[in-house]
């Protein structure tokens, strides 16, 4: 039975040291109740494969000041403080990844490709002990894919079958991770009947989910308020 009771059941079996993908761009898609309840489970020394790492009280954000997570593999983390201090102070391993490398390499883990070619980051620090090969007049650096123990992956509509459907941009990252994991948990806004959801209309199969369940109480945070000057 793919549909969850509670958020513990939906995150059973993760344990300390385990690698994770977590869906999101910003605050945006992100699996924000999973998130709570992994704090609350204390579960510790996870590497983390995410966009970026929420802000300081909020997202992955709340599990970086609880000492949970021991590595990041990322894109962008230039919203948390906790982060910045803990990196400078080396208590936490960081791997940045150029953004659109960071998202091939997710899907080419989902798809069963082991690594690719890129140009992205040759001649740069992203190189260093990395493979480049030159392919016409071009130089391109291969990068493994990636893949997780679990995937957690937020979505607005699912089915007690898995079967997503992401709002707008909340789309971002989570499809992918949810094929490049070897268990992943979904939690939706809203959880329908097999059957209600238009088959054309799915971001992420059935397939691709192991674990689904409903939350409610989301709260809809601004990264970063701007206003005009008066």
């Amino acid at each position: 039975m793919k549909v969850q009771n509670t958020i513990d059941e939906a995150l059973a079996g993760i344990e300390d040291g385990a690698t994770l993908m977590v869906g999101g761009f910003g605050l945006v898609g992100i699996p924000e109740q999973l998130i709570v309840g992994l704090r609350r489970k204390g579960v510790r020394d996870l590497t983390v494969i995410s966009n970026n790492c929420g802000v300081d009280d909020f997202g992955l954000g709340i599990l970086l000041k609880n000492r949970q997570i021991r590595k990041m593999i990322s894109s962008y983390v230039g919203e948390n403080k906790e982060f910045e201090r803990q990196f400078l102070a080396g208590e936490l391993e960081v791997e940045l990844v150029p953004q659109g490398t960071l998202a091939e390499r997710i899907r080419a883990g989902g798809a069963g490709i082991p690594a690719f070619y890129t140009p992205a980051g040759v001649g740069t620090p992203v190189a260093e002990g990395k493979e480049v090969r030159r392919f016409g007049d071009k130089e391109y650096l291969l990068e493994e894919a990636l893949v997780a123990d679990f995937a957690l992956i937020k979505a607005w509509k699912g089915d007690v079958a898995g079967n997503l459907v992401y709002n707008k941009t909340s789309r971002n990252f989570n499809p992918m991770m949810a094929a490049a994991a070897r268990v992943s948990v979904a939690e939706v806004e809203e959880l329908l009947p097999a059957g209600a959801l238009d088959p054309n209309g799915l971001h992420t199969p059935g397939v691709y989910v192991q674990r689904i369940i409903a939350c409610t109480n989301y709260e809809k945070r601004i990264e970063r308020r701007t206003v005009r000057a008066a």
